[in-house]
């Protein structure tokens, strides 16, 4: 079939409707390589704003309509459209600035597409507007939404609606573009100012530390650290998005000042409050280099009594064989067949040679875990674990726990039928058939030779 030819003013918009191809629906498999065909023609246009910039604002324009037309069209849980509509809306602002359109014009645009977005595809696309725009379009844009945030600030409540809660919404959304919007310009005097009014929070503190530290100032970001820190008793460790970045951050100040020993005795009091792999590393960041032989079987020492499964995850990490053993040998079975299999699977991995008796209760304990669950999509996986733990026990000498593992499985578990059948072939001795992988199945099939040559 002849390919239709597409007839537009601008031969790239041509190349646009073939890329974003209009009426195929995209499946989340397909979101990435489609998006990259995407950003082929997104680089074409972007050649164009030191050249003809005005053709460059109308074509991403018509980009843009073109991405929200096409969004329901595509089922994209990765967010590649929307990261790609954010890179477009920057190239959008630098080629209407390089064109000299007027900056209140830009900003008015843009606030418009934030509040016409059904598909969310501009959420906080502020953060990469910030870092497009020049001095005058960040002003221009700042001033709408300063704007918005002291409307929304004095409105009276709309009669017949919940008291406040549109305006509410609108002030909280301001706020947080105006943050943003701060941070870019590293305006520190001016965030403050925001935060009186909206109040403080410990992601506050955290930015403004940052933003202090950047400047040299770490006296100043060290009293925002522990202000954030301070803000919130029942979390001392300062939990920012995901991560103690607050306490980190506070911890790196004190370091910066001369005050190691504050940020070292800080780490060891997270550490000997939940041992783990994570405040491990973090005590071991700041300990000093020649200390820290030291302070390793100082905190080896003192680990104990914490999570079983942070503590699997610790003596792995440090190499600490014998400490794993001994923390699992004092574990109950019932207590090992809680655990993810990403705790016990590794550790089972590490003690098979030297301590198979240990490694045969982790295998075991993986297997009943998934049998207890009746998750019989995982039961090839459960008895592989059942095989390997047989293997430890036979090495350990350990006939009898092996028996009591079988009667435990055909007590309890006699009715999974489809699992039950596989595992008395386990349970007799004669192991599991070793399947053909697919590619040894289609040379069988297909008169492939094996690729060893003649005997």
């Amino acid at each position: 079939m002849k390919r239709k030819t597409l007839r537009h003013a601008d031969p790239i918009e041509g190349r646009m409707e073939l890329a974003l191809n209009p009426g195929e629906f995209i499946p989340d498999r397909a979101c990435f390589s489609f998006v990259g065909g995407l950003e082929e023609v997104a680089d074409e246009t972007a050649k164009l704003i030191g050249t003809d910039p005005a053709r460059a604002a109308a074509l991403y324009e018509t980009f843009l309509a073109g991405c929200y037309e096409k969004a329901e069209e595509f089922h994209d849980s990765g967010g590649y459209l929307g990261q790609f509509v954010a890179g477009l809306i920057r190239g959008w602002i630098k080629a209407r600035q390089a064109s000299g359109a007027d900056p209140d014009e830009t900003a008015v645009r843009l606030l418009a597409r934030m509040d016409n977005d059904p598909c969310a595809l501009c959420y906080e696309v502020e953060k990469d507007a910030a870092k497009a725009f020049n001095k005058a379009g960040m002003a221009a844009f700042e001033r709408r939404i300063r704007a918005r945030f002291e409307a929304a600030s004095t409105a009276a409540p709309t009669p017949g609606r919940p008291p406040g809660r549109e305006m509410e919404y609108l002030r909280r959304r301001s706020s947080e573009i105006l943050r943003t919007l701060y941070l870019a310009r590293k305006n520190v005097a001016a965030y403050v100012d925001l935060t009186t009014q909206t109040g403080l929070t410990a992601q506050d503190c955290h930015a403004l530390a940052t933003l202090l530290a950047a400047r040299r100032k770490p006296e100043e970001a060290l009293a925002w650290a522990e202000r954030g820190i301070a803000l919130d008793p029942e979390n001392p460790h300062g939990w920012v998005r995901g991560g103690y970045e607050l306490t980190r951050l506070h911890r790196e100040l004190l370091t910066m000042l001369g005050r190691g020993d504050e940020a070292i005795e800080a780490a060891w009091a997270d550490f000997r409050k939940e041992p783990g792999k994570y405040s491990y590393d973090e005590l071991m960041k700041f300990v000093p280099r020649t200390g820290r032989a030291a302070w390793h079987q100082k905190a080896m020492d003192a680990a104990n009594g914490g999570d079983l499964s942070s503590l699997m995850d610790l003596f792995i990490e440090t190499k600490e064989m014998k400490r794993l053993a001994e923390l699992v040998r004092g574990a109950t079975d019932q207590a090992i067949e809680h655990l993810s299999h990403t705790a016990t699977e590794p550790a089972a991995k590490k003690l098979e040679k030297a301590h198979p008796d240990l490694a045969a209760r982790l295998w075991r304990a993986q297997a009943m875990r998934i049998l207890s669950a009746a998750k019989s999509k995982y039961y090839n996986a459960a008895l592989s674990n059942l095989e390997r733990a047989r293997r430890c026990y036979g090495r350990a000498g350990l006939a009898t726990e092996w028996a009591d593992t079988v009667c435990r499985i055909r007590v309890g578990h006699r009715r999974k039928a489809g699992f039950m059948s596989a595992f008395e072939a386990l349970a007799a001795g004669r192991g599991r058939a070793s399947q053909p992988s697919f590619l040894e199945r289609a040379k069988t099939r297909w008169g492939v030779p094996d690729g060893r040559g003649d005997e």
